[in-house]
């Protein structure tokens, strides 16, 4: 495997190769916004020629899926804290979509996909097997009983996180006509989630 460049210091393995160009491309975002990061100017501070970028990210779009995918920890971790407070199974699924409706748009790496009018991209990442682990993982934190409305294994879970996340990305992209404010999206999602999550 050969390390063009990397300003002195190539990475031990393609694993780190590809970090640190993730890693390049969230800063020239930083620096110049999306519209204007070029793959030119990722391999440029990544130190490295265009071809070696290419040789780990194929287009502009992968790469831009990895920064997105990057955030979604950080993501993950906020929503978690945010969902802390809603102490019923119902709340904390409403609440997690209006937090995702809401919040994605504005994260500065996971809204990347739909800042750049890659939404069947982003839409194929939020739907992910990995997507609902973490999804999965988010709700198995939370201060909440679950078991007290039927939820008793990993796979429930997953079938929930999957559905809320289902749910999201369709507000997501298909907004309401006129826009529903964060009340209305939120009555409306408990008016139809909320009573499977009773016990």
């Amino acid at each position: 495997m050969g390390y063009h460049g990397w300003q002195g210091n190539p990475p031990g393995t393609e694993n780190e190769a590809r970090r640190r160009i993730v890693e390049a491309a969230t800063a020239c975002i930083d620096r110049f916004g999306l519209a204007k990061t070029s793959l030119s100017d990722i391999a440029t501070e990544a130190g490295v020629t265009r071809q070696t970028v290419y040789r780990y990210f194929p287009s502009l779009k992968d790469i831009l899926t990895a920064v997105a995918e990057a955030g979604a920890e950080e993501f993950a971790e906020r929503m978690e804290h945010h969902l802390a407070s809603f102490g019923s199974p119902a709340e904390a699924a409403v609440e997690s979509v209006v937090f995702a409706v809401r919040t994605v748009p504005h994260e500065p790496y996971l809204g990347l996909l739909l800042q750049a009018g890659e939404t069947d991209s982003f839409t194929a990442g939020v739907t992910s097997p990995l997507s609902f682990s973490l999804g999965a993982r988010i709700l198995r934190n939370l201060p909440v009983d679950w078991s007290a409305v039927g939820i008793t294994t990993d796979a429930d879970l997953r079938g929930l996180a999957e559905i809320l996340m289902r749910l999201f990305i369709s507000f997501l992209r298909y907004p309401s006509t006129p826009p529903l404010t964060d009340d209305q999206l939120r009555t409306l999602v408990r008016r139809w989630i909320g009573p499977a999550l009773r016990g």
